[in-house]
């Protein structure tokens, strides 16, 4: 049993942040990341999504991103960003290192059990992010389809569906992109959503910025699952997007009933023949390692409040809900540090 003042879990955007914010406090802490080397999810993301087209990065608090190749994969560029900034603060990373389960330990702390061992902290910084739990749908003869199923988690390059004709299901930003992608080398696509997606007209601006966070706050503050920033935002018209548009590529139908041996139909009985079924529909929070704990509300979610689990204070939670974007996940990490702060002053201190 190893004691520390406070355990962070995940060293993506929001696990970094909230460690240069306890450092700079002066509070003790480890950060564990189940991930072999720095990045976070983004190390994962397919090579042909670039720093230009993907969502902004915005600096990690201290130490700005800076000038950088738009051109190159966004999964090389962050990872030697997050690696570049890990180096120069110093910060107490530990990799790899899966986190099993966080329970009620002695003395009012928490048991931290890892792979490597037990540890005993006063409080804990969640910062897991979604990456790990793509969601799958479930349809009627889903196990009956003869071809490939894959989510946009084992993506990785428009040539694998050279010739193939394609079903891709959501309305996300990941299903936008890679139905752009896999036009040019797919026989067909046919793209499907239970909600029709949603496109955005001109700048993004601060105003519209706050709305779409504060959408998802309230569900997260009523203790419902929480639901996506970036698609609360919409999707930008692009020229790229328009051209889409136009070429029939982004024509957008309501979701399938079932799925057949060879396809999916409809209610209507029209039929579509798929060979690969692509599932951008999205990620759940990471959070089944704190089930002993018993967070969860009746609404499905974890119910936060200023990145604080209502249910036990001792748990801070970034890069959730609210705070699952760069730059909320960085104001979460600040928000984070000062109540641990305050925490650790209080009545446990003694």
């Amino acid at each position: 049993m190893t004691d520390v003042d406070v355990v962070v879990i995940g060293a993506g955007q929001a696990g970094l942040s909230s460690s240069y914010f306890l450092t700079r406090a002066g509070i003790g802490h480890v950060v564990f990341d189940r991930s072999p080397r720095p990045g976070g999810a983004w190390q994962f993301r397919w090579p042909s999504l670039t720093l230009g087209a993907a969502h902004r990065v915005h600096d990690l608090p201290g130490l700005p991103l800076g000038v950088a190749d738009v051109s190159r994969p966004s999964s090389e560029v962050v990872s030697e960003y997050f690696a570049a900034y890990e180096r120069a603060f110093a910060l107490p990373v530990r990799r790899p290192v899966e986190v099993r389960a966080v329970r009620e330990g002695a003395g009012g702390r928490l048991l931290v059990e890892t792979a490597e061992g037990e540890w005993s902290a006063r409080a804990l910084v969640n910062a897991t992010g979604t990456w790990d739990r793509p969601f799958w749908p479930r349809y009627p003869g889903q196990e009956t389809f003869r071809g490939r199923q894959l989510h946009t988690a084992g993506y990785r390059s428009a040539q694998e569906f050279a010739g193939r004709r394609v079903v891709v299901v959501g309305a996300g930003a990941s299903a936008v992109q890679l139905l752009m992608e896999i036009a040019g080398t797919a026989a067909e696509t046919v793209w499907v959503s239970r909600r029709p997606p949603l496109f955005r007209e001109g700048p993004f601006d601060e105003e519209a910025g706050r709305a779409a966070v504060a959408r998802v706050d309230a569900r997260v503050r009523a203790g419902l699952v929480p639901g996506s920033v970036v698609g609360a935002t919409g999707y930008p018209l692009t020229a790229r997007v328009r051209a889409a548009l136009a070429a029939g590529v982004l024509n957008r139908l309501p979701m399938f009933r079932r799925i057949v041996p060879d396809g999916v139909v409809w209610d209507d009985g029209r039929f579509a023949q798929a060979d690969v079924i692509l599932w951008a529909t999205g990620f759940r929070p990471a959070v089944g390692h704190l089930a002993p704990l018993r967070l969860r509300e009746p609404g499905g979610g974890i119910r936060v409040e200023e990145t604080v689990a209502v249910r036990d204070p001792r748990v801070v939670l970034v890069g959730y809900g609210p705070s699952a974007s760069t730059i909320g996940a960085n104001r979460a990490g600040r928000t984070a540090a000062r109540h641990v702060a305050r925490l650790l002053a209080g009545p446990l201190a003694a």
